[in-house]
């Protein structure tokens, strides 16, 4: 097993299910994700990549993907079900988004969350070189920082926490607070997406386990814990590019005929998630319908909601929720070939969600809770005509830096109907000057950015990022 000196460790690997006839695989790109994010950089380094591959069973062996080594860590159907869809995605996923769904607590979910962090930090361990650089990511894995630091004293560890880190009065509520901060705080670095995120968790630090604590450094025994904001970008000039693509635009008037020409084009994309805000969106839509300031002919709504999460409970409940809005609408707004909602469950490769961007006059991001959202990003990116409405929640990480947008509190009906009304009326000269001043910032903001930042606050001495950038 051949040992690295930076190892990125996180709850899946980042490559397609299959792999191709001659034994290779590709990396899998998700829209704006963790993998976008380091791919520009690992492509010039060797580097290993920790996580799961799909499936349970013993863990496959998989070739390299350029000069990253693929190093699998295999799930039981115990551990899918307790970690994976129990602790991690029915516990952790509603308590940090404002438990918007109640969170479930279970001990047999606790223990298989300490057994998965364990393997994976075990894993680690074996991968990285002496005094190597790692990188765990997000929730699934917040105990590894704390346990590899126990097998690895040498180990230089970064956090980084892709969703919003909760107030201390919800995280309070779970039962494992105390080890969950302990696991945190093993990392040398803690990041998150919001400067509100790691206020909260230096109160908690404080709180619970009564270490001297700011927004900044924690001090734990003789050591210092950075903490900071990192809000993680996209790459922009790519979107931007596969925008502005010719077969790109081509798709795009297709698509626009297809749905019949009409005045103006609203779009969703989400995944099939109750944090997302779908049916407050939908409920929205219908008053608006109902009350005749939108018209079919007129407007067309597009939602696209990618299942995710099928077998947790909650996820097969709001599918079947929303689908059931959807059907009520069309049956009672639509026409024969009219539809008032197109709405798809698949997903698109990145080159049709590129072209559904630049078909859209008003996106849609209004999640009741999130992170950051790198749609909301990726659709700024994607026009480069200086078009489009953005109609943004507050309650997305992205707002922080997008002011420039039709800003909406999701949870405000009536708000949510008169800010969609605003955008889709809005004066082209007013929409050209908020999208060319969000695309400005996106452009000195991007992932690239995002990735140095956070790596160069992690490993002061700039060795790794002279590597990165000199390596190949």
């Amino acid at each position: 097993m051949r040992q690295s000196s930076l190892v990125v460790v996180a709850n899946r690997l980042p490559i397609d299910d299959s792999v191709a006839p001659d034994g290779a695989c590709e990396w899998r790109r998700s829209p704006g994700g963790l993998v976008s994010a380091l791919h520009p950089l690992l492509r010039h380094t060797p580097a290993t990549w920790v996580g799961w591959a799909g499936g349970t069973g013993p863990a496959p062996n998989l070739p390299d993907v350029g000069r990253v080594q693929m190093h699998t860590v295999p799930l039981t159907a115990e551990d899918l079900r307790d970690h994976y869809e129990g602790f991690a995605n029915a516990t952790l996923w509603p308590l940090y988004h404002d438990a918007v769904e109640q969170p479930e607590y279970h001990r047999r979910w606790w223990e298989a969350y300490q057994r998965v962090n364990r393997r994976f930090a075990e894993a680690t361990a074996e991968v990285a070189e002496r005094d190597a650089v790692v990188w765990v990511q997000d929730y699934h894995l917040q105990l590894v920082p704390g346990l590899l630091r126990e097998l690895r004293p040498d180990l230089r560890i970064g956090f980084f926490l892709h969703v919003p880190f909760p107030p201390p009065e919800l995280f309070m509520q779970l039962p494992r607070r105390v080890e969950l901060l302990r696991g945190m705080l093993g990392a040398d670095l803690i990041g998150f997406q919001r400067a509100q995120a790691a206020h909260n968790f230096a109160q908690l630090v404080t709180k619970v386990l009564e270490l001297p604590a700011t927004d900044r450094q924690i001090t734990v025994g003789d050591r210092e814990v950075r903490v900071g904001a990192f809000p993680v970008a996209i790459d922009t000039a790519e979107m931007a590019a596969l925008a502005g693509r010719s077969d790109v635009a081509a798709r795009a008037r297709r698509l626009r005929h297809d749905l019949g020409d009409p005045e103006h084009v609203i779009l969703s994309i989400d995944r099939m998630d109750y944090t997302k805000g779908i049916e407050q969106r939908l409920k929205a839509y219908s008053e608006l319908l109902a009350s005749g300031h939108v018209k079919v002919r007129d407007t067309v709504l597009v939602q696209v909601a990618v299942p995710s999460r099928e077998r947790v409970g909650q996820y097969q409940i709001l599918r079947e929720r929303v689908e059931r809005e959807v059907g009520r609408i069309n049956g009672e707004f639509g026409r024969v070939g009219e539809p008032a909602i197109h709405y798809l469950t698949q997903p698109f490769d990145r080159a049709e969600v590129a072209a559904l961007y630049r078909v859209a006059d008003v996106m849609a991001v209004t999640p009741l809770r999130d992170g950051m959202n790198l749609v909301a990003k990726e659709y700024v990116a994607a026009r480069v005509d200086d078009t489009g409405a953005l109609l943004l929640s507050e309650f997305a990480g992205a707002a922080a830096e997008l002011p420039q947008a039709y800003l909406v509190n999701p949870h405000d009906l009536e708000g949510l109907k008169q800010k969609l009304l605003i955008a889709l009326k809005a004066d082209p000269a007013d929409v050209t000057a908020r999208m060319r001043a969000m695309r400005e910032h996106l452009h000195h903001n991007d992932i690239h950015a995002w990735a140095r930042s956070y790596l160069s606050a992690l490993d002061d001495s700039g060795s790794l990022l002279n590597r990165l950038t000199t390596s190949g």
